[in-house]
């Protein structure tokens, strides 16, 4: 039941307040608007008088969220309309509404601690994000620290983390929206929108990055996915792919020591590819080349990465562990198959086969890689599960599964935020773009643009100094969360 002077009202705009809040997300990158969505939604949290509405508001600013946000979800129904087109707004709704649960469940637990108070936001509310990425196999996609990777405040990355830094955004939504008593009650609001708009309008650091005497070749044939398993089109794709490999380099550009392609670069799998490896190689006069491709033995089918030698063998091998539900793999594939709902990515029925997890590939003077394979970058603590500390990050990514807007930009926002947390530079090949240089700050230093087809030849920057995110993860954040829970019901059975 509704026990508030705004009664259903509330609802209804807190849901608005969500969608405002996602202009923070790329491809707007307006971080005010995340700010001014949530304290207004956090002023109305004020006048929940019950769990139940407050989960209400919670939920209603989550689905608003997460349907502006996400809403590059239906591209990939979109490549195959009449197989899939069907789900396309199912997918959109179910998928905001359902991760809308997280936040209406911090907004109930919230209210539950404090019937009165909205402290126990700071600490419901960044557990919940925490929770997210983690549960089910994790998405964490849109999180709101993800809208800070522009400016001097995306740096805290590096320090504490994404689930921090989520903590702090809400601690100054909480902020504006405090009914401050007295007469410096406004004074006060506005004080903390302008720190954080000074926060999120500040570079992230000045003068360029340190480089290493390193160069790096980026890939992009720009193969829409409706046209990149085409039989006519296959070689188009390949053929672009080997010109830009064995291209010069542009004047003022060094001649490069790694080229990388795409995920999912070549259509053959690879027990079948040993020509086009050879072509490949030839194209790279001795360069090596790290590539995407599938994988298959007589009881999986992998999404891979390889790298090949002078003469086109495979000299190091990597398989995706961390794969898409219901694109590279479907849960309950057996009920669902009946049905004819098969996963949107896999080429084979059954999905793809998860790898055994995070490894390191040796690129000789480059130092170790650690590959991360399109969904991979979205999760910080899959980059800090890694065995040993590379020298820098690499992504090999299909974007075009992710439209033309929104989901690519965001995509990318999330490889920068790795590579802040981590203090390496990150080199992102994209099929459709956006492919890129990432230096350690977060900061991309060459670029090729969206839905693009070319390459770029890019200095590989030098790490920096391991962070302490990278150090210590997100273990001790989540014992603090553990422990602010702790306090707020023993100070509840108090009261």
């Amino acid at each position: 039941m509704i026990t508030s002077p705004w009664g259903w009202r509330s609802v209804a705009i807190v849901f608005v307040c969500g969608a405002v809040a996602a202009f923070g997300q790329a491809p707007y990158d307006i971080p005010l608007a995340m700010l001014a969505g949530f304290a207004v939604a956090l002023y109305l949290y004020q006048t929940a008088l019950t769990p139940r509405h407050a989960a209400m508001l919670g939920w209603a600013l989550g689905t608003g969220y997460f349907c502006h946000a996400l809403q590059w979800i239906v591209s990939p129904f979109m490549v195959d309309v009449a197989r899939h087109g069907w789900m396309a707004p199912f997918a959109l709704v179910l998928l905001a509404a359902g991760l809308a649960l997280f936040w209406g469940l911090a907004f109930w637990v919230a209210r539950l601690l404090s019937p009165r108070k909205s402290w126990p936001l700071l600490v419901c509310w960044p557990a919940a994000e925490l929770i997210r990425a983690y549960i089910f196999t994790g998405f964490p996609w849109a999180m709101p620290a993800q809208s800070l990777v522009a400016s001097v405040s995306g740096q805290g990355l590096g320090w504490v983390g994404p689930y921090v830094m989520n903590g702090v955004i809400i601690a100054f939504a909480l902020w504006v929206a405090h009914p401050f008593s007295g007469r410096y009650g406004a004074a006060f609001r506005i004080a903390a929108a302008v720190i954080f708009a000074l926060f999120v309008m500040t570079p992230p650091q000045p003068g360029p990055a340190l480089m290493t005497a390193h160069s790096v070749r980026l890939i992009q044939p720009n193969a829409a996915q409706r046209d990149k398993w085409d039989p006519a089109q296959i070689p188009v794709f390949f053929d672009r792919q080997l010109r830009f490999t064995a291209a010069a380099p542009l004047p003022g550009d060094a001649q490069p020591d790694l080229i990388i392609w795409s995920e999912t670069a070549i259509p053959w799998p690879l027990d079948i590819a040993a020509p086009a490896l050879t072509q490949i190689a030839g194209a790279a006069s001795g360069v090596p080349v790290a590539l995407g491709v599938q994988r298959r033995d007589p009881q999986s089918f992998y999404n891979s990465m390889v790298v090949l030698d002078p003469s086109g063998g495979v000299s190091q091998e990597y398989d995706k562990h961390h794969l898409v539900p219901f694109g590279e793999y479907m849960p309950f594939s057996d009920v669902l198959s009946r049905w004819g709902i098969f996963g949107l990515a896999s080429r084979i029925t059954g999905g793809y086969t998860p790898g055994p997890g995070p490894q390191l590939l040796d690129f000789g003077a480059l130092g170790q890689a650690l590959p991360l394979i399109c969904y991979e970058a979205v999760f910080a603590h899959d980059v800090n599960a890694a065995p040993e500390r590379p020298a820098f990050l690499m992504q090999l990514t299909n974007d075009a599964w992710f439209g033309k807007g929104a989901g690519p930009k965001q995509h990318l926002a999330q490889a920068r935020m790795r590579a802040i947390e981590q203090g390496l530079p990150l080199a992102r090949a994209a099929n459709t773009g956006i492919s890129a240089m990432i230096d350690p700050y977060g900061r991309i230093t060459a670029s090729l643009g969206l839905n693009q087809a070319g390459f770029v030849d890019a200095a590989l920057p030098a790490p920096l100094p391991p962070t302490l995110y990278s150090r210590t993860g997100d273990l001790p954040f989540a014992l603090v969360l553990l422990l602010g829970c702790a306090a707020g019901v023993i100070r509840r059975q108090k009261v």
